[in-house]
């Protein structure tokens, strides 16, 4: 839809006058007629009467008057949210429910002076020349995967060390299980169709299973996590894979049980990746947030691939 013609419908609609409207838009009365004669064309209804007293809106357009004025609030914030002197902090989550989306809901709550734009970048090579480029301002990512050193201008620091739990349905054979080892957990089926070739949290996995002997099944489509539970609920032989402090929220007749991973406890080591030079007060402030809340290292008795820490 062209915001243009919507822009004009609102000017017309507010002024009741295409005269009054055209003045306003610094345009002729002639190009007022013009567009709001395409936006009518464009939706199939007539948004205006011409009476004595200059326009009024139809039921039609009365209708689409509130949309209209959304449309042009939503166009506002997007160009608000681009360009040099934007003012955001921007930041990357790998997802909206986990664990990094979290910690920025904790430091949004802790500094709402700093006005955030909250992005979620698929692959980390994006998600770093993104960072590289000043399109966002901080990533958060498990540092560093195998082949994928970071780049000189690129400083790190390990934020949350996230222990693993594994989820099953009632019928699961370790349902009733307060905590299990990663011992208990060879020869189970573990399923986790989001594992994707190439990625960091891939990754994790290969390094998880080559260390310990698990068998972890990616297979089928992605449905995402919805379905994800759907399945584990329904199917006792299944269970899957996810963080501790990932939030989810099912159907309490799914009776699923979160059961933490032991002996050692393997965590997934998250870190947030940000430009050497990045000037963005809101960064610092995040930094020092993160380094005050969030446990970097976990201790004794926990596992994490051996180039969690590497640069």
């Amino acid at each position: 839809m062209d915001l243009e013609t919507v822009r004009t419908f609102m000017a017309a609609a507010d002024t009741g006058r295409f005269q009054e409207a055209a003045a306003e838009l610094g345009v002729t009365q002639q190009a007022v007629s013009k567009r709001i004669a395409a936006l009518e064309r464009a939706l199939g209804v007539r948004l205006f009467d011409r009476t004595a007293r200059g326009a009024e809106p139809t039921i039609d357009g009365r209708a689409f008057l509130p949309h209209a004025r959304e449309l042009l609030r939503a166009a506002a914030r997007a160009v608000a949210s681009v360009g040099a002197g934007r003012g955001r902090l921007r930041v990357d989550v790998l997802s909206s429910r986990g664990a990094a989306s979290g910690l920025m809901r904790d430091f949004h709550r802790a500094h709402p002076e700093v006005e955030l734009d909250v992005l979620m970048l698929f692959d980390m090579d994006t998600a770093v020349a993104s960072l590289r480029s000043g399109a966002i301002d901080a990533t958060f990512r498990a540092v560093t995967a195998p082949g994928r050193p970071l780049p000189d201008d690129v400083d790190s620091a390990r934020v949350l060390d996230e222990p693993l739990e594994l989820l099953t349905g009632p019928g699961h054979a370790l349902a009733g299980a307060r905590s299990v080892s990663v011992a208990q957990l060879a020869g189970q089926r573990i399923w986790m169709p989001g594992i994707v070739p190439g990625t960091e949290w891939a990754a994790y996995y290969d390094a998880l299973l080559a260390a310990y002997d698990l068998t972890i099944e990616a297979t089928g489509p992605n449905f995402g996590s919805d379905a994800l539970l759907d399945t584990v609920a329904d199917t006792p032989a299944l269970a899957t894979f996810m963080g501790a402090r990932t939030r989810l929220v099912w159907p309490a007749g799914y009776d699923l049980r979160r059961i933490p991973v032991t002996d050692p406890v393997p965590v997934y080591p998250h870190s947030l990746l940000w430009r050497r030079g990045d000037p963005h007060p809101g960064l610092a402030a995040l930094r020092a947030h993160l380094a005050a809340v969030a446990p970097a290292h976990s201790g004794p008795g926990t596992w994490a691939p051996d180039w969690a820490n590497r640069r």
